[in-house]
């Protein structure tokens, strides 16, 4: 699959969402970019959290930097269980793990073809 042509938007969302994860404290952030490599989205951010409840302020804050972004959210998973949020803004999607998850979907190596974002 040839890469896409950049994303300008999507890709300064995706690493808004990175650094509020970073201001809250989650650790281990990653932001993907599947350009190319996937035929749903451009990018992943990866992140592990603390808490249910320090996962869900993270997910509320960057679904509304996305409404302030223009970013529209099209889903959400995972919200009440806390263990995997999921946020999907289709050109971008969160991934907001507790520990155990993300050692288990281990999304990194998945798409370890993507190239890593600077933040």
């Amino acid at each position: 699959m040839a890469r896409r042509k950049p994303n300008k938007k999507a890709k300064e969302f995706a690493i808004a969402a990175a650094r509020i994860a970073k201001e809250r404290h989650c650790s281990d952030i990653v932001v993907l970019d599947l350009r190319g490599l996937s035929p749903a989205t451009d990018y992943f951010v990866i992140a592990t959290g603390t808490s249910e409840r320090q996962m869900r302020t993270v997910a509320d804050e960057v679904s509304e930097a996305g409404r302030n972004q223009g970013m529209s959210r099209f889903g959400r998973a995972g919200y009440e269980q806390g263990r995997w949020i999921l946020l999907d803004f289709v050109d971008v999607v969160v991934h907001l793990f507790d520990s155990e998850y993300r050692t288990f979907y281990d999304l990194e190596l998945l798409w370890g073809d993507a190239e890593k974002v600077e933040y």
